[in-house]
């Protein structure tokens, strides 16, 4: 007995010990890079390593995680997933196959199979440090430009370095811990340095990067990392994402939830980059190196992120949102055009839309005012009105924009008939379904604007075209439907499989049962088109069970972009991350509920293909913060969260004014996913959703859980969510 006795207590405190351990546990060593490493078809997230917002991002060159072989590591990219910048490679110029890989947001590390090199390395802002070991004492590292450039020695332990790229320059200077031999070998339109350090078995390698000169590359290498040493790199940067990581921390859930949460909000932080250096940055919007008290961020794909990393954004770092904006600012006064896509390089004709006015206008709703609203204004309204809308297209309106502006829609062209603009992509098409919708959301985004800067002739300009988005409604079909420029309905036509690749005659990546549901700004609106609210649940209930009508294999080469399917409903792409949230407009919360904790237990998961399409850059992982939580910001421009089904019993996000916005549900579990009751500090509610203004002043919403939905409760008309493109214009004060 006393035997048995000691062995209990033994097992006892080791059980003790361990839970003592997890509790410990730091924000970022729930993060697992790995997620999504394998695509289900498109591009798959990488390993890479990182400090918020920063201009060096490090991540091994390869196909995915399946590939066998690494090419080699870039110092760092320009923009999110390409182009790479500069290479380096331990031992000989050739690929490598790989194993005991290990990633974290802080630190990287793998070893070779046949040479047994071992590559470790960990970011800073603007420079890295690589530590490469050579058990056979042979240290030899290979360096070379991946763009037209040159390489050139500095010292005997320093190199730099230049190439041109995208139409810009970048640069980086470098320093090793061993005085090296250098042989140079100059390929195609750049250079191939071989570094040797005979009888070494470590080199340590760290290095400064710039896009406004050498001299300055240098100047980030040594303010960043002026001493030698790995492990100090290493823990400052471990730091920087405990701190950014632990704005939120949840409590229950199990393991696999936590890293899938964690992950998707280091995603979630790769972007913008702040490329100021020194009070300095090089512009790619005018080619010109400005001086700035501010920090200049740039790499943002809009059509992506507005939807749910923005509003995310806006809600953790308010101040960096701001900054933000006013680099928005910035690149238009420079260029003469508000971008979409704001690459490093500058702006991009990419995807459709003008995306920065619900981003806009959403951070003006909710309290962000350190920026040049009057000037960002000027920039959104041009390009609505004095620029084209054509998808990958920038430049001046052409004959479809004044069509547009005419008849309140983009056309179509009938079967067969050829297209006769000159400037729309031969490949991307028209897309006429999703450019009229997605520009009626931007359109009433900048009324909301024009409402506040006293502009009521342009508010009921925009407000006007914010409603074009009915001119593609067709009621015989319950569906969004293009149009020809003689107001006849395309003819015959398949909205599930139509429109050729990705559907871009007609529609863009996803088909028309997703565009259907792309009015965020007005779904009152499209539930009186649709015949009521009672059409129109039925309407989203049949998206969810729509079948294909094609085989899967048929229906994925068509439209690559629209993977994970549910029915007719797409995972995949950010069109769809609102559409969940709809029914609580719909006085039926508890099907929103049902259907985020499927989605998320189906598609979103710590394993390499956990991620159910393009992640984007964070656009696709703010959903997962958001939905995780149990909260989500389904119109950007309205102040409110509709409250939906925690992951975690408790969800605590630190706010940066000091106070503390609490999610607490203690009985959320798997079965546990509808709500039964709500109360905000104490008061009960009749509503599933919260005001922003409430959460920044911080409390406690807490929710009973119970594994049987509450069909009453957020159904009657007066507990819905604003709905409406008529919004409360006390929202914008």
């Amino acid at each position: 007995m006393a035997f048995r006795l000691s062995n209990v207590c033994v097992a006892v405190a080791v059980s003790m010990m361990l839970c003592s351990s997890v509790r410990a546990q730091s924000p970022v060593d729930e993060v697992d890079p790995t997620i999504g490493n394998v695509s289900i078809l498109l591009e798959p997230t990488r390993p890479t390593a990182y400090l918020p917002n920063s201009m060096v991002r490090m991540y091994p060159m390869r196909k995915d995680a399946l590939d066998d072989q690494i090419q080699y590591f870039p110092l760092t990219i320009l923009s999110h997933r390409q182009p790479e910048l500069f290479a380096v490679m331990p031992g000989e110029d050739t690929p490598a196959t790989y194993d005991a890989e290990h990633a974290t947001p802080y630190f990287y590390s793998t070893r070779f199979d046949e040479s047994m090199i071992r590559t470790e390395f960990a970011p800073a802002h603007q420079a890295g440090y690589f530590r490469f070991s050579f058990p056979n004492g042979k240290a030899e590292l290979q360096v070379r430009n991946l763009h037209a450039g040159s390489l050139q020695v500095m010292a005997k332990n320093a190199i730099a370095g230049e190439e041109s790229v995208m139409g810009m320059a970048a640069y980086f200077y470098a320093e090793t811990n061993e005085p090296v031999s250098v042989a140079t070998t100059h390929e195609n339109d750049g250079d191939h340095l071989t570094l040797s350090a005979p009888g070494a078995k470590v080199l340590d390698f760290r290095y400064g990067v710039s896009f406004i000169s050498l001299d300055q590359a240098k100047k980030n290498l040594q303010r960043e990392i002026p001493a030698w040493g790995l492990e100090h790199v290493k823990e400052n940067a471990r730091a920087q994402w405990n701190e950014a990581l632990g704005r939120i921390v949840v409590e229950g859930g199990t393991p696999a939830q936590r890293r899938v949460f964690y992950t998707a909000l280091y995603r979630c932080m790769e972007r913008m980059i702040n490329i100021t250096e020194d009070g300095r940055y090089f512009s790619g919007y005018d080619h010109k190196v400005h001086e700035d008290a501010r920090p200049f961020y740039v790499d943002n794909w809009l059509w992506d992120t507005f939807r749910a990393m923005e509003p995310l954004q806006t809600l953790l770092n308010p101040d960096m949102q701001a900054d933000k904006i006013q680099s928005y600012v910035r690149m238009y006064q420079q260029g003469g055009i508000m971008p979409t896509f704001a690459l490093t390089s500058g702006p991009a004709g990419i995807m459709n839309g003008n995306h920065a006015a619900p981003w806009i206008a959403d951070a003006w709703s909710k309290g962000i005012r350190n920026f040049d609203l009057p000037v960002a204004y000027e920039g959104l309204r041009k390009r609505s009105l004095e620029q084209t809308m054509l998808p990958w297209r920038l430049g001046p309106k052409t004959v479809l924009d004044d069509f547009y502006s005419a008849h309140g829609y983009m056309p179509a062209l009938q079967p067969g008939e050829k297209e006769t603009v000159a400037e729309v992509a031969s490949f991307e098409k028209r897309q006429p379904v999703p450019v009229t919708l997605e520009n009626s959301t931007d359109d009433w985004s900048i009324a909301q604007l024009a409402r506040v800067l006293h502009k009521p002739d342009d508010h009921a300009l925009f407000m006007k075209r914010a409603a074009n988005y009915r001119n593609l409604y067709r009621a015989d079909k319950s569906l969004m439907w293009p149009k020809d420029d003689q107001d006849n309905w395309i003819e015959p036509m398949d909205a599930k499989f139509g429109g050729g690749l990705g559907g871009r005659e007609y529609y863009d990546e996803n088909n028309g049962w997703t565009y259907t549901w792309d009015v965020a700004h007005d779904y009152e609106g499209l539930f009186t088109l649709m015949g009521g609210k009672a059409k129109a649940q039925a309407n989203l209930d049949q998206l969810f069970r729509e079948p294909l009508d094609h085989s899967r294999y048929e229906f994925q080469a068509k439209f690559p972009d629209s993977t994970s399917m549910i029915g007719q409903f797409s995972m995949a792409n950010e069109p769809s991350l609102n559409i969940p949230y709809i029914y609580d407009r719909l006085g039926a919360p508890w099907k929103t509920q049902k259907r985020i904790r499927i989605i998320l237990d189906a598609y979103f998961r710590d394993d390499l293909q956990g991620i159910p399409g393009d992640e984007d850059g964070g656009g696709m992982s703010a959903f997962v913060v958001f939905s995780m939580m149990g909260i989500y910001p389904v119109t950007p421009g309205v102040p409110v969260y509709d409250v939906a089904s925690p992951v975690f019993t408790k969800a605590t996000i630190h706010l940066k004014n000091g106070k503390d916005f609490v999610i607490a549900a203690p009985a959320s579990s798997h079965d546990n996913k509808y709500v039964q009751s709500i109360r905000w500090n104490g008061t009960a509610l009749d509503h599933l959703w919260i005001e922003h203004k409430d959460v920044l002043n911080g409390g406690t919403l807490e929710l009973t859980m119970g594994d049987v939905p509450n069909t009453s409760l957020g159904s009657q008309e007066r507990s819905l969510p604003p709905a409406s493109m008529e919004v409360d214009p006390s929202l914008f004060e």
